[in-house]
């Protein structure tokens, strides 16, 4: 179900954080979400009214180079670290300043972790969702095309939106024998995904090569954190996440969301939003 939401932009003026598209619903206590890689703020579009009705502040973000967020045009800028200092000089825009419940997917798990190390005080509670924490959750493949900079980004930058809401359909379709639903994700997020694929800057791609060693100091992470991955997820290993359980020293519960591939917030909202739910509630 698509939400109407009022848009909000904020222009941090610096070198390293420009044009921030967000949107905000809600008053009460902050939650951040934040995005994968290639994907937007449209992610957490059933999420947020949820947060609304239940009286909390709901943030989500265009990480840089995604959606309508700043793109550099030098593709050297897109690591890690420069999607992390937009992030972190985003939040110290915002005019809420209590301890913030984090929430992350994939790429923005990476994100969200990494916050924590750096601004423990600043963060009550996280919220992963398939995390990515290590390049070695990639297949050996996808290891070897991130392994360097891409060098040559101009084929992705020319891909059309119908090749990648081609890719978008035959990768969900479910080849699960019993089930009635030919996709695993509805049609308008099958859009919106392919949207979020043609217009992000495709300079995100050289990002998850620059990924920092987070796997040895996740020991250092007290928040209260909720685990969450799908089953059949085929861009970061399903066995990454049960080990990411057994590193982070306050896991207060973990859920596998079954018939799920790599995004359970959009292809199951009916059981990831409850989850989520009743974890920030309960803290």
């Amino acid at each position: 179900m698509k939400i109407d939401i009022t848009s909000k932009s904020g222009v941090i003026e610096n070198d390293r954080a420009k044009h921030v598209n967000y949107i905000q619903q809600g008053h009460g206590a902050p939650v951040i979400l934040a995005h994968g890689l290639a994907a937007s703020l449209h992610d957490w579009d059933e999420l947020l009214p949820e947060l609304d009705s239940a009286g909390y502040t709901g943030y989500a973000l265009d990480l840089l180079g995604h959606g309508e967020s700043y793109k550099p045009a030098d593709h050297a800028e897109f690591t890690f670290d420069a999607v992390f200092d937009h992030f972190s000089e985003w939040i110290d825009s915002l005019p809420n300043s209590a301890p913030m419940i984090l929430v992350g997917h994939s790429l923005g798990g990476g994100i969200v972790l990494q916050y924590a190390l750096r601004y423990p005080e600043r963060v009550r509670a996280l919220v992963l969702v398939n995390p990515f924490y290590d390049i070695q959750q990639l297949s050996p493949i996808m290891r070897f095309v991130y392994r360097n900079q891409l060098l040559n980004t101009r084929l992705i930058k020319l891909t059309p939106y119908w090749i990648f809401r081609v890719l978008v359909d035959i990768t969900s379709v479910n080849y699960h024998a019993g089930h009635r639903e030919p996709h695993v994700l509805p049609e308008h997020i099958r859009h919106q995904t392919a949207l979020d694929f043609s217009r992000g800057s495709s300079g995100i791609y050289n990002i998850p090569y620059t990924l920092p060693y987070l796997t040895s100091d996740l020991a250092r992470i007290q928040q209260p954190t909720l685990l969450l991955w799908g089953s059949r997820d085929q861009t970061l290993a399903p066995e990454s996440f049960p080990r990411i359980e057994n590193l982070l020293p306050n896991i207060v519960t973990s859920h596998v969301i079954r018939i799920c591939g790599h995004v359970p917030h959009q292809c199951h909202p009916e059981k990831f939003n409850p989850l989520v739910m009743k974890f920030i509630n309960d803290l």
